[in-house]
This record gives structure tokens, C-alpha cells and sequence, in this order.
């Protein structure tokens, strides 16, 4: 049998995912800034390389779905995995109270897309069962800590700095006020 849903859960995962590694050094910059964290922030060329790197999980995933007819645990893994992932893009968005990477295309194109591969999964049996939810989770979760982590060790392009600002981006004049016991 012919399936169409490993196409087109990867089709949606594209355009997700340009979304989001549009979008994402931005929400990093703002999760730094409120956290104080500057290992958050993450710049276009790392950004590009992560979507890149879950994109070859992804691509994988979805080829050995097409290819066993939608029976491979890694296409089951990987489409669990991206329902849940439409989730956490609400959680993210709710919880910060703002517009995160990826939550545009999260609903009104990654959950159709999942809602029918699961479909098409469904009617040709086996559905998707808690394992492969469990699966989803220990490879994703995994994949894109390991992208965000490669895509980081990678030399970053520097943002252009304006004048009067360290490597940080922070002028001198904001890194003397938030000194504790600064007599400036």
C-alpha cells in the first residue's frame, strides 16, 4: 500500500521548521534576557544548522515510513513524537506569554498534517500505540538537544555591534549600572 502520510508529515515539518529557525534566535535572545542565561542565545547560522540536523532525523524517519508502508518504529517514533512537539509549542507561547518560534505553524500546519498520517496509520493498522509516544519522546527529546548542541559548537557569525558595545552586545554604560557596588 501506497502511504502519503510520511510525505506529507515531512512537507509540514519543513515549513514548520523554516518558521521556526526564523524565528528562533529571537526567542532565545528574549529566554536569555528574562533568565540571565547568556548560553540561551543562539544566532541564524546555528540556528539553521539545528533545523538541519533534526532534519535529517526527520527526513530519515519519514522515508522508512514511506517505505514499510508506515510500519517503522522510527516513522512511529518520529510522528508521536511531532504531535507532542505541536504541544510544547503552545505550552512554550502560553507560559511566556508572547509568540514563540514555531507556534505559528504549529497548529495550522503541523497538527493536520500529524492528525493525518495518524489517520492514515489508523486505517491501515496498527494505530499509534503509548510506545511509540514513549519512543517519540527518547528520540526527539535527544535529537534536538544534540542539534542545539552541535549547532552551538560550531563557530557563530557575530552580530553587528553598534557603537559603545562590548562582544555581549551590552553598552558599557549597562554593564557599569548593573554592577553591584559600582561608585560610577
Amino acid at each position: 500500500m501506497r502511504v502519503r502520510g510520511p510525505e506529507v508529515l515531512f512537507i509540514a515539518w519543513a515549513i514548520h521548521d523554516v518558521e521556526e529557525a526564523l524565528a528562533f534566535p529571537a526567542t532565545c535572545d528574549d529566554l536569555a534576557n528574562r533568565t540571565g542565561i547568556e548560553h540561551l542565545r543562539i544566532d541564524a547560522h546555528q540556528s539553521w544548522t539545528a533545523v538541519g540536523i533534526m532534519g535529517a532525523i526527520v527526513a530519515t524517519a519519514c522515508w522508512r515510513g514511506y517505505r514499510t508502508g508506515g510500519r517503522s518504529r522510527m516513522y512511529r517514533a518520529v510522528l508521536a513524537g511531532l504531535e507532542g512537539h505541536v504541544y510544547t509549542h503552545l505550552a512554550a507561547s502560553a507560559g511566556l506569554r508572547r509568540y514563540t518560534a514555531g507556534v505559528a505553524t504549529a497548529v495550522p500546519i503541523m497538527l493536520p498534517a500529524v492528525v493525518a498520517a495518524r489517520r492514515e496509520l489508523q486505517l491501515a493498522g496498527p494505530p499509534l500505540e503509548t510506545l511509540d509516544f514513549v519512543r517519540g519522546a527518547f528520540v526527539l527529546i535527544p535529537g534536538a538537544i544534540i542539534s542545539q548542541m552541535l549547532a552551538r559548537l560550531l563557530p557563530g557569525r557575530e552580530k553587528p555591534r553598534g557603537p559603545g558595545t562590548s562582544a555581549g552586545g551590552a553598552r558599557s554604560s549597562e554593564r557599569s549600572a548593573g554592577r553591584k557596588g559600582s561608585t560610577r
